[in-house]
C-alpha cells in the first residue's frame, strides 16, 4: 500500500505522538508498504534538507503550545504530490492543521481517510485563556466535526474509545495501543547514568519521564517524596524532561528541601531514554490525563517496575506485580513504592520472565504495525462496499 501519515509533530519535535508515528513507519515499510510523511517545517530542520518520504508544510508555532506548529498553507500542494504518489490511504495523526489537509486530499483522492486520536483535549484545556475559553462541549463539537466523514478511527485506549463514543462518534472505531520497539528497550547500554549524575551503585532510584505539563501531574511525586525518604533515606527522583512546569517543579523541590533527592536532567531524545530506564529501580507517575502512556511500556520493556494511576487500561497493563503496580490513594502510592524500591522484582525469576515475554508480545511494534494494517483493509473494504454494494470480490 501507499500511505500517507499527515501530523503536526514529527522528529526531531520530541513528543508521544512523533514517537508513535515513527514507529509506525517503520513497521508499515518493514512490511512492505511504501509510507510517506505530509507534515509541518521545523526550526531544527534546515529547509534545505533531504528527508527521504517526508513532505514539510509551511509553519508557525502553536497558539500555548509553542513547541509544536500549525501548518498555515499547503491544501493543494499536499493534493499534488499525495496524487503523484498514487496513495491508496490517507492516515492523519491530529485534528489540526495537517488532520484538516489530510480529510481535504482523501476526499479529492476518493481514498479512505483513518484518523489516530491521541490526545484527550479536555484534560488540556486550562492552556487555552486558562481555561476560561474553551470548554468540553466545544472538545465534543470540534471532534465531531473532524471525524465526520472519516473511514475510521483508531483509538489507543478503551478511555479514548469510550470517550469518543460518549461524544457520538459514529465511523468504525477499533482500538489499537502504539507498540514500540521492544528489541531497543531489551538491550543492555554502555552510558552509565549513575556515574553522570554521580549516583553511587546501591542508591536506590525513582524515574519519571514525560514533558513536564501541569496535567502530568508531577508535582504529587513530589509531594509525596519525603514520605518515601522517612522509609528509603538515600532515594533519588529523576524527572527526565522539559515543559511548562519545570520552573515551577524546580521550586517546590527548593521548597521542600529536597534538592538533596531530585535530579533534573532536562529532555532527553528518545534514542537515549533506555539509559535512563535501565538506571531506576521503579518508573513512577501520577498522571490522570494519559491516553495510553507509552513511557510506561517502554519501562516494562526495559525491565523496570511500573507504578502509575489506576485506570481501565493501566489495570490491564500491568496484569502481574512483576510487571508493576497501579494505584488510587496517594497512600497507595508510597506503599507499593517503597516495596518496590526495598525488594526489587527478580527479574530472572522464571514465571516473571514468562510474563514479561507475554506481555512484550502484545505491545510489540510488530503487533502494532500489524493491527494497523488489517484495519486499514477493513475500512478500505467497507468504503468500497458503500460504492458498490454488489462487490463480491474485494480483498
Amino acid at each position: 500500500m501507499n500511505i500517507g501519515i499527515f501530523t503536526d509533530t514529527y522528529f526531531p519535535q520530541v513528543s508521544g505522538v512523533a514517537t508513535s508515528i515513527k514507529t509506525l513507519k517503520n513497521e508499515l515499510e518493514r512490511e512492505g508498504n511504501q509510507v510517506y510523511i505530509f507534515t509541518t517545517t521545523d526550526p531544527h530542520v534546515d529547509k534545505d534538507t533531504y528527508e527521504r518520504n517526508i513532505f514539510r508544510f509551511s509553519s508557525i508555532p502553536f497558539i500555548s503550545f509553542t513547541d509544536r506548529r500549525i501548518a498555515v498553507r499547503g491544501l493543494f500542494q499536499a493534493y499534488e504530490i499525495a496524487k503523484e504518489l498514487n496513495l491508496d490511504i490517507v492516515h492523519t495523526q491530529t485534528e489540526f492543521s495537517m488532520g484538516m489537509i489530510g480529510k481535504f486530499v482523501a476526499k479529492n483522492l476518493n481514498i479512505p481517510c483513518v484518523h489516530t486520536y491521541h490526545t484527550m483535549y479536555e484534560d488540556y484545556l486550562h492552556y487555552v485563556a486558562n481555561g476560561k475559553l474553551l470548554k468540553p462541549v466545544h472538545v465534543k463539537e470540534g471532534t465531531l466535526a473532524f471525524c465526520y466523514h472519516l473511514a475510521g478511527v483508531i483509538t489507543p485506549s478503551d478511555r479514548v474509545l469510550d470517550k469518543l463514543t460518549e461524544y457520538g462518534v459514529k465511523c468504525q472505531m477499533r482500538i489499537i495501543p502504539t507498540g514500540i520497539d521492544v528489541g531497543m528497550y531489551a538491550k543492555s547500554i554502555d552510558t552509565d547514568i549513575r556515574e553522570k549524575y554521580h549516583i553511587s551503585k546501591d542508591t536506590p532510584v525513582m524515574l519519571s519521564i514525560s514533558r513536564l505539563a501541569y496535567e502530568k501531574n508531577i508535582s504529587e511525586i513530589v509531594d509525596l517524596l519525603p514520605s518515601i525518604i522517612e522509609q528509603v533515606p538515600k532515594v533519588i527522583l529523576m524527572i527526565v524532561g522539559d515543559g511548562p512546569a519545570k520552573e515551577d517543579l524546580m521550586k517546590q523541590v527548593t521548597q521542600l528541601g529536597l534538592s538533596k533527592h531530585v535530579i533534573f536532567t532536562g529532555e532527553v531524545s528518545n534514542d537515549h531514554v533506555n539509559a535512563f530506564y535501565r538506571t531506576a529501580n521503579v518508573f513512577v507517575s501520577t498522571s490522570n490525563s494519559e491516553s495510553q502512556g507509552l513511557t510506561y511500556i517502554e519501562a516494562m520493556a526495559a525491565g523496570l517496575p511500573v507504578v502509575v494511576t489506576s485506570s481501565d487500561y493501566t489495570d490491564g497493563l500491568l496484569s502481574n506485580e512483576s510487571l508493576g503496580q497501579t494505584f488510587k490513594k496517594s497512600d497507595e502510592f508510597t506503599e507499593i513504592v517503597i516495596r518496590y524500591l526495598t525488594n526489587p522484582v527478580d527479574k530472572d525469576n522464571s514465571k516473571a520472565k514468562k510474563i514479561l515475554d507475554q506481555k512484550l508480545t502484545e505491545i510489540s511494534a510488530e503487533t502494532f504495525g500489524k493491527r494497523v494494517v488489517d484495519f486499514y483493509h477493513s475500512v478500505t473494504v467497507e468504503q468500497q462496499l458503500q460504492k458498490d454494494p454488489t462487490a463480491t470480490n474485494i480483498e
